[in-house]
């Protein structure tokens, strides 16, 4: 006990240091999204469908090759009109990840079961220098 009372900055920081060694774990473990490599593998092993929900003029300044356009705010009443089939992956994509997030939950609620996130949106695409087209 007394080891812990002289050396309690000592415990303390090696607590926290394990503690945020952790976070990112626990956190991809709570049903984050999705990274690029691994949307990437969705795509071409799983026939996922990329389905864009930023702006038609964000869509149009650059998107995810093949990507079907369906803005946010359109979601729930476009998306059963795009994506006949709710069995296949669905990857959610904008620009930062924000509304994608959002619109997973949507998706969900409409019975996409398989509907992600791309973590990082359009800028993480880009930074993996995954091929990006414009309209």
């Amino acid at each position: 006990m007394d080891f812990v009372i002289k050396n309690w900055v000592l415990i303390a920081v090696a607590l926290t240091s394990g503690g945020m060694l952790l976070w990112p774990v626990l956190r991809g473990g709570m049903g984050g999204g999705l990274g690029a490599a691994g949307a990437v593998h969705l795509i071409n092993r799983e026939k996922a469908i990329v389905v864009d929900v930023s702006e038609p003029d964000e869509y149009a300044a650059g998107h995810v090759g093949g990507a079907r356009s369906v803005p946010f705010g359109q979601l729930e009443q476009r998306l059963p009109e795009v994506v006949k089939n709710k069995g296949l992956p669905l990857i959610l994509v904008c620009a930062t990840g924000a509304r994608a997030t959002r619109a997973v939950a949507v998706a969900k609620k409409l019975g996409y079961d398989k509907a992600q996130a791309l973590d990082g949106g359009l800028r993480a695409w880009k930074d993996a220098n995954l091929p990006v087209e414009k309209a």
